[in-house]
């Protein structure tokens, strides 16, 4: 089932307000109920400043109303991506948010049935797990093979663990932003 454009909408707003009030060190926003809002499902929030990435955290598990979910992911990205610096209130203007909304994981069972730019990957062995958001292949013109390495790398295995017995999981996402 797809989010519809006024879903849409009020999970930007909601992810604006989480972020902002995070940052701005604020109660967090009240969540928003309805629709799709309600629907348990997995997501991830990348933010980006001037075009680069600035942070990105998901949850795979729908344990949670989407519209909780996506206003937690929003509050932490602010600050808990050890990639990056947390934001600061001088970079709020030119953060934009993108939510992705996925759907259940399920495994493969040959690595030709990931289709690049439709499929996200999770790759598992040995209690270690990465994962690439669907769109992460496409923005970096990456092949199967390439993205399934990158997958491996990610979980801190050797490249080519998808050729040597490790899980391959694929999942869907509705991917949207503010741009």
């Amino acid at each position: 089932m797809l989010i519809d454009e006024d879903d849409q909408q009020r999970l930007l707003r909601l992810a604006r307000e989480a972020l902002e009030a995070r940052v701005h060190r604020r109660a967090a926003p009240a969540v928003s109920r309805g629709g799709a809002l309600d629907w348990p499902r997995g997501a991830f929030v990348t933010i980006h400043a001037y075009g680069d990435l600035r942070g990105c955290l998901g949850q795979i598990d729908p344990g949670a109303p989407l519209a909780e979910t996506v206003a937690h992911l929003a509050a932490v990205v602010s600050d808990s991506d050890p990639r990056f610096d947390p934001v600061t209130p001088s970079e709020l203007s030119a953060i934009e948010i993108e939510i992705s909304v996925l759907t259940p994981e399920r495994e493969v069972a040959r690595p030709e049935e990931v289709e690049v730019g439709r499929h996200g990957v999770i790759i598992e062995q040995g209690g270690r797990r990465g994962l690439l958001l669907p769109q992460v292949a496409t923005e970096q013109r990456w092949d199967r093979e390439t993205l399934l390495s990158h997958a491996c790398l990610k979980a801190r295995l050797v490249p080519d663990a998808w050729r040597r017995g490790a899980r391959i999981l694929v999942f869907e996402a509705q991917v949207f932003g503010e741009t």
